[in-house]
């Protein structure tokens, strides 16, 4: 990138960005999912003491999440403690909550944006040109507004944040010395103490739902894959004990350790309460994936960001200099088509649910979203230092173009913020009686309006410990007629 953009200023972009994201964030509302989660709700405990589903495994009980302990583990760690720690620097109870959900949400956006850049330039320096460009060409992509539901990667929800965005971030930290092997083209070694750390990242991964599952058994085929292409020759001439000889048994056993939790992960998630009331036939659900393709592409942040991989796909091909990096970044483009591929295709294999009644959905393929950042990002930089002079300012005008206008469709003005949920604590903290009517202009940490008292169990509950209010109090709203 041309040196009229001097690394504070590169610095200063990125920062500014995710200042602007935190602000946000910290006007979301808050969801259904997070009382019952955190405090816990009845149906939500029993995960936390079975952290391995071992009473699905013996006695087939059903119940919630018995493949989630760690999503679960990490709100209720992470809400019964930091909220405290904010009020303790002077913030409200109210205020708290809310700067929690923003300061983990853009935390996660900043770490995703760094291991990006890792990948792409290939050091960990924050005093490295390199990482900024990359985290600068990043940064625009990641919508809080705008096309949020297209192609959010924090999610407006914070729940969906811990269970998708937060897991697939560590999944990123784990296949990033097999993806440094294969740039350097060298075998595969780690250590033994990195060696331990991803075997802990496979534990807790495996049980953080099913998404990582899907991309693990998708990726790990396609390694695998990968390594018995190298061996042609030696298959077609009949060398089989000379394959057996040359498997790489330290990333295979990985692979294969990854891959055993993960089918019991899979296994035990069939456990799953809300597959007794969410059913949908498996041909019905394959019937879906088109009209969710449509979904997604209906507005122009997608299909727009998609032709610009595209293109660069097309530069590096036709226009840059040809180079063993430039041919290594058409594979992996042509690499990650067949993993988009079979993973939407393996979808509809994962089950239904009624709120995501498409089965493709912006959570549901935010595998496939991750690594389109990843590609552009890396084609980009590499465009951005092969080009020839004059194609490579066209080019910079290019991407500065396409930043200003993810930037500007990021827009401030949210579908919807927390103000009419603040008010509404307002009212439950100054409030002194048992139950509290409250009105009907939107949720109040919930999903759907609380139409009566007992509805508000959990809530109050959980309002009540996070100092919001003097005792419980519950609410309810009247239905919108």
């Amino acid at each position: 990138m041309p040196k009229c953009f001097p690394l504070p200023l590169l610095i200063l972009l990125v920062l500014l960005d995710l200042g602007y994201t935190f602000w946000q964030n910290y006007q979301l509302p808050l969801e259904g999912d997070l009382p019952q989660i955190v405090l816990p709700a009845p149906d939500c405990r029993q995960v936390l003491g079975d952290p391995f589903g071992w009473a699905a495994l013996t006695r087939h009980e059903v119940y919630v999440a018995p493949n989630r302990f760690f999503a679960h583990a990490a709100m209720v760690g992470y809400f019964k403690s930091v909220p405290f720690a904010l009020q303790r620097l002077g913030m409200s109870p109210i205020s708290s909550i809310y700067a929690a959900c923003a300061l983990f949400n853009t935390l996660v956006q900043a770490l995703i944006m760094y291991v990006l850049g890792r990948y792409a330039s290939g050091t960990w320096s924050l005093r490295s040109r390199r990482l900024w460009v990359t985290m600068a060409l990043l940064v625009p992509l990641f919508q809080v507004g705008g096309y949020h539901n297209q192609m959010g990667i924090a999610d407006n929800s914070i729940t969906y944040t811990f269970f998708y965005g937060f897991p697939l971030l560590l999944l990123l930290l784990y296949f990033l010395p097999f993806y440094q092997a294969e740039v350097d083209q060298r075998p595969f070694h780690v250590g033994p103490l990195t060696w331990l750390g991803l075997v802990g990242l496979m534990v807790v991964l495996s049980f953080n739902g099913a998404i990582v599952p899907g991309v693990v058994a998708v990726l790990g085929a396609g390694i695998a894959l990968r390594w018995l292409g190298r061996q042609g020759p030696l298959l077609r001439q009949g060398e089989w004990a000379e394959v057996r000889r040359r498997i790489p048994w330290q990333p295979f056993g990985l692979l294969i350790i990854f891959g055993l939790l993960c089918l019991y992960s899979l296994y035990i998630g069939t456990f799953e309460a809300e597959r007794l009331t969410h059913t949908l036939p498996l041909w019905e659900r394959y019937q879906r994936l088109p009209l969710g393709l449509n979904d997604q592409f209906r507005r122009p942040g997608l299909p727009i960001f998609l032709g610009a991989v595209l293109l660069n796909l097309a530069l590096i091909r036709w226009a840059a200099p040809a180079t063993e990096n430039g041919r290594r970044l058409l594979r992996v483009g042509r690499w990650l088509g067949l993993f988009a591929l079979v993973f939407i295709l393996l979808l509809p294999l994962g089950g239904y649910r009624n709120y995501r009644p498409l089965i493709l959905r912006r959570d549901s393929v935010l595998p496939i979203l991750l690594a389109l950042l990843a590609l552009y990002t890396l084609t980009s930089y590499y465009l951005l230092r092969h080009l020839p002079a004059a194609r490579r300012r066209g080019y910079l005008a290019w991407v500065l173009v396409l930043s200003a206008f993810y930037t500007v469709s990021d827009h401030p003005g949210l579908p919807r913020t927390n103000a009419c949920e603040r008010q509404a604590f307002q009212t439950l903290a100054q409030s002194a009686g048992p139950v509290v009517p409250l009105p009907n202009d939107c949720t109040v940490m919930a999903w759907e309006l609380i139409t009566y008292p007992d509805a508000s169990e959990t809530p109050a509950q959980l309002l009540d410990y996070w100092g919001v209010t003097w005792g419980k109090r519950l609410y309810y709203q009247q239905p919108k007629q």
